[in-house]
């Protein structure tokens, strides 16, 4: 059992934890449209000796995509990395303590950061319809970037839902 799942939920983590769910379910089928796509690209450039800048750059957005939307997910079920050595070994308390202090000193920081700069960065794309500088590139260049946009917005929702869990878990009067 894992550390998330171990945690109350709150009318909060209720609303928020479907949503990044149904996101990570979906996201996840953009995993085999890459397949599909580097496949495709290797049998055009070794088959029939045609390389397309066009496919290179969509599996580029493409695992730019599945990455960014899925961090929210991943981090939402508890999939994330961490130094396990030491904290598997820690009592469930110490552990919430330990989570709580990361969110609120690092998670919710790092990520009003991220968007903080983000958002300019995509409106200035969009505003000069910022394509591809490689020839036969893809168009919508701000499409791609609102990848990071969307996937720290899912981020901070997912640092929310956990932060409501941890704080009920550690400052609920016990009955």
């Amino acid at each position: 059992m894992s550390f998330s799942t171990e945690l109350p939920e709150t009318e909060i983590s209720r609303r928020i934890d479907p949503v990044l769910t149904w996101v990570g379910h979906s996201i996840s089928w953009l995993w085999l449209v890459l397949l599909a796509t580097i496949i495709l690209n290797v049998v055009l450039r070794y088959v029939f000796d045609e390389g397309r800048i066009e496919f290179e750059e969509f599996q580029w957005h493409l695992y730019s995509a599945g990455f960014l939307l899925g961090i929210g997910y991943t981090f939402q079920v508890d999939g994330h990395v961490r130094v396990d050595v030491l904290q598997e070994r820690l009592p469930f308390r110490i552990k919430a303590w330990l989570e709580l202090y990361g969110i609120l000193l690092c998670a919710l920081p790092f990520t009003a950061l991220i968007l903080i700069f983000t958002a300019p960065f995509v409106q200035i794309s969009y505003e000069l319809g910022e394509v591809s500088p490689s020839p036969g590139g893809l168009p919508y260049r701000w499409l791609i970037k609102s990848m990071l946009f969307i996937g720290f917005v899912l981020l901070l929702l997912a640092a929310v839902s956990r932060l409501t869990r941890v704080w009920v878990f550690l400052f609920r009067p016990k009955p």
